[in-house]
C-alpha cells in the first residue's frame, strides 16, 4: 500500500490553517512542487521555498492570512481523486467550484494545472483536489 502524497500535503495545509501556523513543511516531490506553484500563482499562499534536512527535500509553504482575526485564505481543501477511486473528467465537464471563485487542480498529460488552464488548452485529466 503506497502513500498518497497529495492527500498528506492537503492534510498538512488544513491542519496548519486550523492552528494558525505561519509555515508548513511537506515532502518535496514533483506533484507537491507543482501544487505549491499553483497555490502561489492563485494567491492562496504567500510563498514557498525548498530546503533539505538530513538528505531529504522539503517544501516550506508560507501561509497567507487576512484581517485582524487572521482568517486563512484557504478555507477548504478537498481531495477528490484517491488511490482507491480515481476521478477523471474531460475539459467540458470539469466542475466549477463556487461558480469560479475556487479552483480545481487537475493532473493532465500536460502536467498539473488549474481548471481554467485545462479548459483553455482543451485537455482533461484526473481531478486531484478542490481549493477555495
Amino acid at each position: 500500500m503506497g502513500n498518497d502524497i497529495i492527500a498528506n500535503m492537503i492534510t498538512s495545509l488544513r491542519n496548519a490553517n486550523l492552528r494558525g501556523a505561519e509555515t508548513v513543511q511537506v515532502p518535496a516531490t514533483n506533484s507537491t512542487r507543482n501544487i505549491a506553484k499553483i497555490l502561489l500563482q492563485e494567491g492562496f499562499i504567500e510563498n514557498f521555498s525548498e530546503n533539505q534536512e538530513n538528505k531529504k527535500d522539503f517544501i516550506t509553504l508560507i501561509l497567507k492570512y487576512q484581517g485582524k482575526k487572521r482568517e486563512p485564505y484557504i478555507t477548504t481543501l478537498r481531495r477528490i481523486s484517491k488511490p482507491g477511486l480515481r476521478i477523471y473528467s474531460n475539459y467540458k465537464e470539469i466542475p466549477r467550484v463556487l461558480g469560479g471563485m475556487g479552483i480545481v487542480i487537475l493532473a493532465t498529460s500536460r502536467g498539473i494545472i488549474t481548471d481554467r488552464e485545462a479548459r483553455q488548452k482543451q485537455v482533461g485529466g484526473e481531478i486531484s483536489c478542490y481549493v477555495w
